[in-house]
């Protein structure tokens, strides 16, 4: 098994994230790409989302503005149910490697999915820590968001705010309505002092999940798209239901199943489920004041 040296597990723990390259071949980097790119050929003829997943809800979402001229094609829900390149990146890569060097040796699922941005798109995503949308018992939660595209300072990068991990757990809920954000005056601090993530196809950056973050929209003419996969130490029990529900929710990828639980002191309000096929839309339909 390939580990991740003491020196980038250390930055990790210390910053919240960490950026490794080469961590699927590169065979599986072009099937990864090829797979995407068909969807988004097929995407031509769709004028609304569609595909089903386990709770109904599309598994392919389309960005507003999306026509067969111009495809944007932001979200595929699940993809590891509907393509054995993405199941295998996600359960026996050198990416399932360094989650376990994180927080194995026991190892497993809780979502996967696909977040594009295509060239000409509009989709930013708001700052927020992914932890309060899917509450663990504890916070050995890495979020693996593997770059399928060159991602570029112009393409709509990852921004994170750097230590926040070891922060407060900021709420999502705001006079009384679930938006997605955190509070706009935290957010603008966070974007001041924000670092960019960006890194070749292929490499992955490795996200705890109560770091800060967010990204805007994409600004080049190339695409940025990221293969993103959620997992859990196998003694953090999920809190609420899983936004992505899918088959392989709970796969042990690396170790065992040990049977154990282990909590961890904090309060956090529990999640409002999306009633369409991505978060992007409660993000959208809500401003903080």
């Amino acid at each position: 098994m390939a580990a991740l040296p003491q020196q980038e597990q250390d930055f990790f723990w210390e910053n919240g994230y960490l950026i490794v390259p080469d961590v699927v071949s590169g065979d599986a980097l072009e099937q990864l790409r090829q797979t995407f790119q068909n969807w988004v050929e097929e995407s031509r003829g769709y004028s609304e989302n569609w595909g089903e997943t386990l709770n109904g809800k599309p598994r392919y979402d389309l960005e507003p503005g999306h026509c067969a001229d111009s495809p944007r094609l932001r979200r595929v829900n699940a993809p590891v149910e509907v393509s054995k390149a993405y199941f295998n990146a996600m359960a026996d890569s050198t990416m399932t490697d360094c989650v376990a060097a994180l927080i194995g040796p026991d190892v497993k699922l809780h979502h996967t999915k696909i977040n594009s941005k295509q060239p000409g798109g509009e989709t930013s995503v708001k700052w927020h820590q992914d932890f309060p949308f899917t509450p663990h018992s504890n916070d050995s939660v890495v979020t693996a968001l593997l770059m399928v595209d060159e991602v570029t300072e112009n393409n709509g990068p990852l921004e994170v705010l750097a230590g926040s991990h070891v922060g407060p757990i900021h709420g999502l809920w705001h006079d009384g309505k679930f938006t997605g954000a955190i509070d706009d005056a935290i957010a603008a601090q966070c974007a001041s002092r924000a670092l960019t993530c960006t890194g070749p196809a292929g490499a992955v950056c490795l996200m705890h999940t109560r770091l800060l973050h967010g990204s805007k929209s994409n600004q080049s003419i190339s695409p940025r798209t990221l293969f993103i996969s959620v997992y859990s130490a196998d003694d953090a029990v999920p809190l609420s239901p899983n936004p992505m529900p899918n088959r392989y929710e709970g796969l042990v990828v690396r170790g065992e199943r040990k049977g154990r639980v282990r909590s961890i002191d904090y309060a956090v309000d529990l999640p409002q489920l999306p009633d369409t096929a991505s978060f992007f839309d409660q993000q959208a339909k809500h401003k903080n004041d």
